[in-house]
């Protein structure tokens, strides 16, 4: 029982981390990546569609990505797509293959991502420790109905903190390298 809670919890603040770094992905850095724009919803015949399924989307170089549309007649779609997003992003067509060149990040701008990047990192602590306090709260009721004794909750209690520790240590860790990703010029 108090194995199945740690595993959850375990998992749970895993899939927490996983989605902190998801969402940094998308988030602009110095650097190209087809992350940036793959999230993108583009209008196909009427509904919206991610990006990579109707075109493919590849870093070109340091700071383009080039994306190269399945259907000729979805060039203009993409582009507005990419138009109407808030990456402040603006892409150059030449014939079928749109071109989308990334202008080097302002220091303001750098310093906006960068407190993003906490505020995400912030989030993703709360929900681990939303999640430990469910745990904990389990853990108190195993005891409460008698099916374990109190030296198994303290026990429970301690390795669900020594969990949660882990797990904020790892969010620490994602959110400092994506900050330092931001800052390297």
């Amino acid at each position: 029982m108090i194995n199945d809670i740690k595993s959850d919890a375990d998992s749970r603040m895993k899939k927490s981390v996983e989605s902190l770094r998801q969402d940094l992905t998308r988030l602009r850095t110095g650097r190209a990546s087809t992350a940036l724009v793959e999230h993108l919803k583009v209008n196909y015949y009427g509904s919206d569609m991610p990006l990579t399924q109707v075109a493919s989307v590849a870093v070109s170089d340091a700071r383009s990505l080039t994306i190269t549309p399945w259907e000729k007649t979805m060039v203009g779609p993409i582009e507005k797509a990419i138009l109407a997003s808030d990456l402040g992003l603006t892409p150059n067509t030449a014939g079928t293959t749109i071109r989308i060149n990334l202008p080097p990040l302002t220091e303001e701008r750098r310093k906006e991502l960068s407190r993003h990047v906490s505020q995400e990192g912030e989030a993703a602590k709360v929900a681990i420790r939303n999640i430990r306090r469910d745990a904990l709260h389990q853990v108190k009721e195993l005891l409460k109905e008698k099916m374990i004794s109190e030296d198994d909750e303290r026990r429970a209690e301690d390795d669900v903190q020594k969990l949660t520790d882990t797990w904020v240590k790892e969010v620490d860790s994602v959110v400092k390298a994506k900050e330092e990703e931001l800052m390297a010029i």
